[in-house]
C-alpha cells in the first residue's frame, strides 16, 4: 500500500483522489474547501488539516492546483520542506511550461523525483479513472510515475523531460478549442440553412468533418447522450478553464515566437463568451454564441 498525499480536491482532484483510495492506497487529502475535503473523506480518503500534515511520511505527493503561482508556492513552502527524502512528486495541474520547469529544477535539486503530468478527459474521466496523462519527467522516473498514476488513467504517455507534459497539454487543448468552435459554427450554419442538425451530425460523423468534438462531445443536444449539451451544458470542462488553457497556449507561443492565428482567434471567442456569462458552462456551449442565444438561459424546473 502506497501512502499518498493528495493536495487539491476540486472538480478534477476529488475524483482522482477517490480512485487512488479505491485502489487500496492510503490517501491523505487536503483542500482549502471543507466541502471538497468532506467529499473526499466519504470516498475513502483521510482528511489532513494542512498540506504540511498531508505530505509528512508520504511516499508520493500528487497536486492538482489552479495556476502556476499556486504550484510554485505550495511546493516551495509546504511540500519540499516537509516531505520525506526520496518521495515522488507528481503535479497534475495545467500550468505554464516555465513554472513546471522551475518547480522541477527546485525539486530535483533538493533530491526528490518530479513529474508534470497534466490530464485530459474532464470530470467524467476523473471520476471514472479514465484520464489521459501527458507526462514530463526524467526517463528513469517514468515507470514509477506510470504505476502511481495507474488507478486514475486510461493512458499515460511520457511526452519528454520536465515541462513537456505541460507543453503537450496546452497544444492539445488549443486543437480542442479550435475544433469545437469550427464544429459549433457548422451546426449553427446548418440550422440557418434549414438542414436538420441531427441529420448533419449523421453525415459529418461519417465524413471528412468527423472529429472528437463532433462524435464524442457533440455540442448539439441529442446525438451524443453523454455530452454536456444534453445537460444544459452543465458539468464537463468549463469555458473558463478552456479560456485559461488557450491563454497559456498564446503566452507560450509568444515566448517561442510561434504563429498560432487560429489559437488566438479561439482565445478571443472564448473570452467573449466568458464575458457574456458562459464561463461556468461547458466549453461546447459556445454553440449558443453562434446561434445568437448567449448568455445561455438558466435551466428551469
Amino acid at each position: 500500500m502506497t501512502r499518498i498525499a493528495f493536495i487539491g480536491l476540486g472538480n478534477m482532484g476529488g475524483g482522482m483522489a477517490a480512485n487512488q483510495a479505491r485502489a487500496g492506497h492510503e490517501v491523505r487529502a487536503f483542500d482549502l474547501s471543507a466541502a471538497a475535503l468532506e467529499k473526499a473523506v466519504a470516498a475513502g480518503c483521510l482528511a489532513s488539516g494542512s498540506a504540511v500534515e498531508a505530505v509528512r511520511d508520504a511516499d508520493a505527493v500528487i497536486t492538482m492546483l489552479p495556476a502556476g503561482h499556486h504550484v510554485r508556492a505550495v511546493y516551495a513552502g509546504e511540500i519540499m520542506p516537509n516531505a520525506k527524502p526520496g518521495a515522488l512528486f507528481i503535479d497534475c495541474s495545467t500550468i505554464d511550461v516555465e513554472s513546471a520547469r522551475a518547480v522541477a529544477a527546485d525539486v530535483t535539486r533538493a533530491g526528490f523525483r518530479f513529474a508534470d503530468a497534466p490530464v485530459s478527459g474532464g470530470t467524467t474521466g476523473a471520476e471514472a479513472g479514465t484520464l489521459a496523462f501527458m507526462v514530463g519527467c526524467a526517463e528513469a522516473d517514468f515507470a514509477a510515475v506510470e504505476a502511481l498514476i495507474g488507478p486514475m488513467a486510461r493512458t499515460t504517455i511520457r511526452a519528454g523531460d520536465h515541462g513537456a507534459g505541460q507543453a503537450a497539454k496546452i497544444c492539445n487543448n488549443m486543437v480542442l478549442g479550435a475544433t469545437m468552435i469550427a464544429t459549433c459554427e457548422a451546426f449553427a450554419l446548418a440550422e440557418k440553412l434549414g438542414l436538420d442538425p441531427e441529420r448533419f451530425f449523421e453525415i459529418a460523423s461519417k465524413s471528412s468533418g468527423q472529429s472528437w468534438s463532433l462524435t464524442s462531445y457533440c455540442p448539439w443536444p441529442g446525438p451524443v447522450l453523454a455530452a454536456p449539451s444534453n445537460r444544459n451544458y452543465e458539468g464537463g470542462f468549463a469555458t473558463a478553464m478552456m479560456l485559461k488553457d488557450l491563454k497559456l497556449a498564446q503566452e507560450a507561443a509568444a515566448r517561442a515566437g510561434a504563429a498560432t492565428p487560429l489559437g488566438a482567434q479561439a482565445e478571443g471567442l472564448y473570452a467573449l463568451f466568458d464575458r457574456l456569462g458562459g464561463g461556468g458552462k461547458d466549453f461546447s456551449a459556445i454553440l449558443e454564441l453562434f446561434r445568437g442565444n448567449a448568455p445561455i438561459p438558466a435551466k428551469t424546473t
